[in-house]
Order: C-alpha cells, then structure tokens, then sequence
C-alpha cells in the first residue's frame, strides 16, 4: 500500500534508498547508471527533495532486487489525479515560501472557485468524462487549500486583462469568481 506524500515519507523513503543502495555496494552513480536516472535525481530521492515517478521506482526495485519495495511504498497524491506535468510543480510549490504566477487567459488554479474550475474543466478538448473532471475538480479545490492555512506562502498573481473581462461558465459565475479574487 502506498503512503501519502509529505516532505516526512518523502525522506523516509529516500532514506530506505539510501539504506539499500549502499547495501547493494553501489555509489549513487554507479546506480544512476543502471536504472537509467540521472545521479543528482538519485541524490534528490535520498534527501528527500524529490518522489519518483512509478518507473524509476520500478527499475530501482529490479536493479535492487527488492521485490517490489519501492513500487508499494511510493510517495502518492492519495489517489488525487494530477496531470503527469503539473505533478512536479505541486510538489515544489507545497515547499514554497513565494508563489508567482502569470495568467494571460485565465484565473490561476490556485484563485478558481469550484463554479470556475467546474466550467474550465468542462470546456476542454477531448472532453473529460464526468469522473475525470470530478478527480482534477477535487485536486484543484485541494492545491488552493494551500493558501488556508497561516504559514501559507506569499502568492502573487498577475493577471490579464482578459482575464477579468472574459466570461467563463456565465454571469454568476465569473461575478463570485471576480468576488473571490478580491
């Protein structure tokens, strides 16, 4: 069974990594090699900066012969469905102090009330069917919950104008959106 992804798991698995590595006699180069990962990625999982994907996981419990160790015991998103490119900078940004971001088109996943998030989600091609949206509708309304609580990190936002005069999912929708930007 999986564990949740926090920065604790994260070092923990990182340093079993570690722990299994050394035992195997392998510098972390010589690992990077076999498993065909870059050495300061290695490095990165034993100090517990960064979670692999599930294929390195699988090519480190083949070349460690740990029988499926790393695969089971993966850092995840508790089931929450994130975009395989957004994975990487959620985890960053749950370890930030600042967030910027820049919006030509639309209000930032972070600012969007669920209404906005909902039509965003639903205007999309190919479509997501009616379980998809609710998965990314569900992380979206949990990545902004970042913002709740007091050691939250300093987000800017800057905004096109389009941003503010483009009507996403009607009227009322876009007037709490705007409302909740403020």
């Amino acid at each position: 069974m999986a564990i949740e992804d926090n920065p604790r798991t994260r070092e923990q698995y990182g340093q079993e990594l570690k722990r299994r590595r050394e035992a195997a006699g392998l510098t972390q180069e010589e690992l990077s090699q076999r498993v065909v990962m870059s050495r300061t990625h290695i490095a990165h999982i034993e100090a517990g900066r960064r979670r692999p994907d599930i294929e390195d996981a699988r090519r480190l419990d083949r070349e460690l012969g740990t029988d499926g160790f790393f695969v089971r015991f993966l850092p995840t998103l508790d089931g929450r469905q994130v975009a395989e490119h957004f994975a990487e900078a959620m985890e960053f940004e749950s370890q930030a102090t600042i967030i910027k971001e820049y919006a030509p088109s639309l209000v930032p996943g972070i600012l969007q009330t669920q209404r906005y998030a909902y039509a965003v989600l639903n205007s999309g091609y190919p479509r997501n069917n009616d379980e998809q949206r609710d998965k990314l509708l569900v992380t979206r309304l949990e990545r902004a919950r970042i913002l709740d609580s007091f050691d939250s990190p300093e987000f800017y936002a800057l905004l096109s104008e389009a941003v503010l005069r483009q009507v996403v999912g009607g009227p009322d929708v876009m007037c709490e959106q705007l409302r909740h930007i403020i």
